[in-house]
């Protein structure tokens, strides 16, 4: 952090002075490496720089360029920082435009703001910029991006006006962001006056964008704009113009976006009656909470190199990595009796890591090369989980917050003096506020003293959202670095299910948010107690409901809350959570004792689906640019007959041992491939003599919904999942944290898609299933029962309030509510309805 944001030395690794780069590509990487190399960011910023070249113009100006990554891998920054290439014979940025001075900065938040100041302050000193780009002398190099005045620079001016003036306060609702700025410096280039902006004692130049962020003016900023020059009269009218025009547009925006939260509480969420500070991030876990701020510190640790002699280091190693072991095991059974065996699973699978040999091996090379255990077992965890996490994957960045986890327990055992804190001391009503959370840590909360989480990286995928779903904690991830800087005890509210944690609320928004809290548990309890009732409607139309589980142990929670059979049964947990696949026999065991659990009721087995957001290293998949476009699903059965055919031969196996189940394959997008899939089960079920099973397909993109009559020929039933159905019809990656919100199950393109595969399942007598996320929502699933969905399956916890939405139904409300929201233009119309629905 110190590099970027207070004065102090640039380390000399991180200055390369008459550095050598043919193309703005070399110059780049010779800046990610030198980054990497020092510890400031993980492999992959490189790529991320170039992701942000291919978007933006990083070309300051006057033979400055300022690289940097996106916003959306700021996880890949470990600490901020800037790497400089001096580059005197200058490298090619852009057409007519040549860098001398190549400044690669590495910041989470905004701590960039403050080197593109002094950046914006060098760029009016020419002569000073000359002798750096041409200098022998490092500390000349530190000390001009770090603030320290020299010649010229010793005297400049203060901040003052131009002759001509006039005065305004910033009324965009979200500050001048780089929209307006561009326009405000766009206007001031047509005229060859000097224009300056002045906020208090802070100046910047009108004509430069970045000087303008630079200021970091808000709501309400009180600014001076004054000129100077020829046609400075003139610039001044067009500047207050475009400035004052660009007011109506940005409160449009800010009001489209109140208009879309409080359709988004419309369909049962919460808004605040005022208007508080919020900060935005990814909902993780639903629900409402009251609490105050608790921040927990997560700065990596500082590892001494202590060499030990080598046989020693082995034994304490190989001590220390079973000590965990122990631990990990006793974790698991602790969380089993508490959470449930499903999230004993996660620590399981931990344990599993410790036997990585890849793992053991990059520690043991430290070691031989003569440094000290805990520095070399430290290295090596930390190098392992940087790799998975430059892959950009969620499942596998997930999995190095794991790596992590368990390497900081084996790190403890290693030398005491390294054991982490396990928040046994919070106070009650905390809002958990952290970098990042460890599924350790998240396990071990009390829900009694901590009412929500939130924390600045992280998915909703990983095993700590996961686990505050079980605890019922409602959570918020990647909201960035912004809250790492907020008040402990600060009192605030976290909103699991809008994505939000809300800064200071006035009593009223208090008030407002305990009356929801509070309607929210007598709902659920009023759910609970018919929860094993059917979801009947009130004219005696029935829908069938389903659970989505991975293991025969959940099963009994399944069926506790309501659930009828299962509708999704996901079985590439079988191979994520290990090192290497699962054989015919475990897999043909794990799918009967499944069907022994539901005791007759439906089981829908869905066949290998991994590529996209799940990959599995041991498989040896190709790397794809895009794997979501690429080999995935049915894609990937068919070109690995190796996966496909012995998890056939399991299933039919089960199904001969009289499991009752029927099977489904992952996102196929053309009938060939459901003729090529159906003539293998065919050809597996003859040579084992087992019985006919039915075999549908997921319909997950546009081609196989708006196919769907000439699917129904040959397909017996139909499973839409929406998550993925609303990525494809939408072009939104459902994983990025800033289009995550976007990407609303309930845009009228994707429930078109849905009406067109039940009227086309229709054709043929087919039933249809929905077990994506919007079946789990009540709101959701009173729609898709009026599309006339028949099956809806979904996270075991969310059946009780689905079943009672539908029992308060009649079939004819939830048809003209459907027919509604057909003709609606856009999702926050959709979810307006909730407020009026039957």
């Amino acid at each position: 952090m110190t590099s970027l944001t207070r004065q102090g030395e640039i380390p000399r690794e991180l200055i390369q002075l008459d550095a050598r780069a043919s193309s703005k590509e070399e110059a780049i990487a010779q800046a990610a490496a030198a980054l990497v190399a020092a510890g400031c960011v993980r492999p992959g910023f490189e790529a991320s720089m170039l992701r942000r070249e291919a978007v933006s113009n990083t070309y300051l100006g006057k033979g400055i360029a300022i690289p940097h990554g996106t916003v959306e891998d700021r996880d890949l920054i470990q600490k901020d920082a800037i790497a400089v290439l001096q580059v005197r014979d200058g490298v090619e940025w852009n057409a007519g435009e040549r860098a001398r001075l190549v400044v690669a900065i590495a910041a989470r938040s905004d701590g960039h703001i403050e080197i593109l100041r002094r950046l914006t302050r060098l760029l009016q000193d020419e002569d000073r910029l000359a002798v750096l780009a041409a200098t022998d002398d490092r500390q000349a190099l530190s000390d001009a991006l770090n603030g320290v005045a020299a010649g010229a620079a010793a005297t400049a001016e203060p901040a003052g006006d131009f002759a001509q003036s006039f005065d305004w306060v910033l009324d965009y609702p979200t500050g001048l962001h780089a929209r307006p700025a561009t326009e405000w410096a766009e206007a001031a280039r047509r005229f060859p006056c000097r224009i300056r902006i002045r906020h208090g004692a802070e100046t910047a130049d009108a004509r430069n964008m970045i000087s303008l962020l630079s200021l970091g003016l808000k709501s309400g900023d009180a600014i001076t704009v004054s000129a100077e020059g020829q046609g400075a009269a003139e610039a001044l009218a067009t500047l207050k113009v475009t400035m004052t025009g660009l007011s109506a547009r940005e409160k449009a925006d800010a009001a489209r976006a109140e208009e879309k939260r409080r359709a988004t509480a419309a369909a049962g969420g919460w808004v605040p009656p005022s208007s508080p500070r919020a900060i935005e991030g990814v909902p993780a876990a639903p629900g409402l909470a009251i609490g105050r701020i608790t921040r927990i510190a997560t700065d990596g640790m500082e590892i001494p190199d202590e060499p030990v002699e080598l046989a020693r280091a082995a034994d304490l190693l190989h001590a220390a990595l079973g000590q965990t072991a122990e631990q990990l095991h006793s974790l698991a059974d602790d969380t089993a009796r508490r959470l449930g065996e499903s999230d004993a699973a996660i620590f399981r699978a931990q344990a599993g890591l410790l036997a990585d040999p890849d793992l053991i091996t990059l520690a043991s090379q430290w070691l031989v090369d003569g440094h000290g255990l805990a520095w070399s077992w430290h290295r090596a965890y930390e190098d392992m989980a940087a790799r998975l996490s430059a892959l950009r994957n969620p499942v596998l960045a997930a999995r190095a917050a794991d790596l992590r986890d368990v390497g900081q327990r084996v790190l403890a055992h290693i030398d005491p003096r390294f054991a982490r804190s396990r928040l046994a001391d919070l106070p009650e009503d905390t809002i958990l506020v952290a970098e990042d959370i460890s599924p350790s840590d998240a396990a071990g909360l009390d829900p009694a003293k901590v009412a929500g989480l939130v924390t600045a990286l992280g998915g909703p995928t990983s095993h700590t959202a996961i686990l505050a779903r079980t605890l019922g904690l409602p959570a918020v991830v990647g909201t960035g670095a912004v809250v790492e800087r907020l008040e402990d005890g600060a009192c605030a509210i976290v909103d699991g299910h809008g994505g939000r944690l809300y800064l200071d609320p006035s009593e009223a928004d208090l008030a407002s948010a305990r009356d929801w809290i509070a309607a929210e548990e007598a709902r659920r309890a009023r759910a609970a107690e018919t929860r094993a009732l059917p979801a009947t409607t009130r004219d005696g139309h029935r829908i069938d409901i389903g659970a989505n589980i991975n293991l025969a142990e959940q099963a009994a929670f399944a069926l506790g809350q309501g659930a009828e059979g299962v509708g999704l049964m996901r079985t590439e947990f079988l191979f994520l959570e290990r090192s290497e696949s699962p054989t015919e026999d475990e897999q043909a065991e794990a799918y009967a004792a499944m069907a022994r659990a539901l005791e007759g009721r439906p089981l829908v087995i869905r066949a290998l689906d991994i590529g996209g957001d799940k990959q599995v290293a041991h498989l040896d998949l190709p790397r794809e640019e895009n794997p979501f476009l690429g080999v995935r699903g049915a894609r990937l059965l068919l070109r690995r007959p190796d996966l496909l055919v012995p998890q056939l031969r399991a299933l039919y196996r089960a199904a001969a041992g009289g499991a009752q189940i029927s099977v489904m394959f992952p996102m196929v997008t053309s009938l060939g491939e459901l003729l090529e899939l159906r003539a293998t089960c065919e050809r597996i079920r003859q040579e084992l003599d087992a019985p006919v099973v039915p075999l549908g397909i997921m319909v997950e993109v546009p081609s196989a919904a708006l196919l769907a009559a000439e699917f129904a020929a040959h397909a017996d039933f139909f499973s839409i999942g929406t998550n993925d159905l609303t990525q494809y019809a939408l072009a939104i990656d459902r994983q990025n944290p800033e289009l995550a919100p976007e990407a609303d199950s309930l845009h009228p393109a994707v429930l078109r898609l849905i009406d067109l595969t039940v009227k086309g399942a229709a054709v043929h007598g087919r039933w249809v299933g929905v077990c994506g996320g919007i079946a789990g929502d009540p709101f959701g699933a009173a729609l898709l029962a009026g599309l006339g969905v028949d099956e809806l399956s979904m996270t075991p916890r969310d059946i009780p309030a689905v079943k009672e939405r539908l029992r308060q139904s009649d079939r004819a409300g939830l048809r003209a509510l459907a027919e509604h929201a057909l003709a609606c233009s856009d999702a926050e119309a959709v979810r307006a309805l909730a407020a009026e629905a039957p």
